[in-house]
């Protein structure tokens, strides 16, 4: 493959409308060759969207015709079945001459395809994913090998706290369990959920820059952490202070200085693996 592409295989898992399962079951293709089909799609993918919205504006001819004929071939080897479909009713309106039928088409399509294009071009890498130690290996056989890696990986905790030595003494207790990352600095708490997607939050109750009731909303506001549990560890644990975190949403809590085996006893009752894709 010429100018050769990488994308994250498992952002494309997750988006679960490619199936990329079904493409990587159905078609005999390296993992190369499917990064080539994706390069070519998103090559192809601006001349689909002018398409469409000439369709739209019931100006498409018979180039704006062959653009989607040619993309709907793009998404059954891709393994994405949802445009196709629309696209087949907007072709079949154009070859009765139904303009407003094509246009209504045109219209439902062009924005949810636009996004779709902006994930496919997210996941494109500028190198070979650590994961992926051969691209000739056979699409197939890398997904079952992703697929093994999250049955054996480790959970996610993150610990918030802004006290250097409360953080290395939870790394300390959790690491051979846990996959744990430290954060200090509790404003960058949205810098971190960008990157990473814990299965479970340790978070001081007390801190200087924001406090463990501020970063809850913040947590929250998150789709994927509606539900995510969070432990407040505190050497505040009065009954007032244990009330408004179980309020703001904390699932429980543990007194500073902690004991190490009842910390594993709670993260353990609460902890829920998340499936990464």
């Amino acid at each position: 493959m010429e100018n050769k592409e990488y994308f994250d295989i498992i952002a494309l898992l997750k988006l679960g409308n490619l199936r990329l399962r079904y493409a990587a079951d159905t078609y005999a293709m390296s993992v190369d060759e499917y990064f080539a089909m994706l390069s070519n799609f998103l090559k192809l993918a601006p001349n689909t969207l002018r398409a469409l919205r000439r369709f739209e504006s019931r100006d498409g001819d018979k180039d704006d015709y062959k653009d989607l004929d040619c993309m709907v071939s793009f998404l059954k080897e891709l393994g994405w079945q949802q445009f196709i479909p629309t696209f087949y009713r907007i072709l079949g309106a154009y070859d009765t001459g139904n303009w407003k039928l094509a246009s209504y088409h045109a219209e439902k399509a062009g924005d949810e395809f636009k996004e779709f294009c902006s994930k496919i071009t997210a996941a494109r890498k500028t190198s070979k994913p650590d994961s992926l130690q051969d691209p000739n290996m056979p699409l197939k056989e890398y997904i079952k090998y992703l697929d093994k890696e999250e049955e054996n990986r480790k959970l996610v905790i993150l610990a918030v706290d802004d006290s250097p030595v409360i953080l290395k003494s939870v790394a300390s207790v959790l690491s051979d369990t846990y996959k744990v990352y430290m954060l200090p600095k509790p404003k960058e708490i949205r810098t971190i959920l960008d990157k990473l997607t814990p299965e479970l939050f340790l978070l001081d109750y007390r801190m200087p820059e924001l406090d463990g009731f501020e970063l809850v909303p913040i947590i929250r506001s998150y789709e994927e952490h509606k539900d995510t549990p969070i432990i407040y560890l505190t050497s505040e644990g009065t009954i007032d202070n244990v009330t408004a975190a179980l309020a703001l949403g904390a699932c429980d809590f543990v007194i500073k200085p902690f004991n190490p085996d009842l910390l594993r006893e709670k993260i353990a009752k609460h902890i829920v693996k998340k499936k990464s894709f």
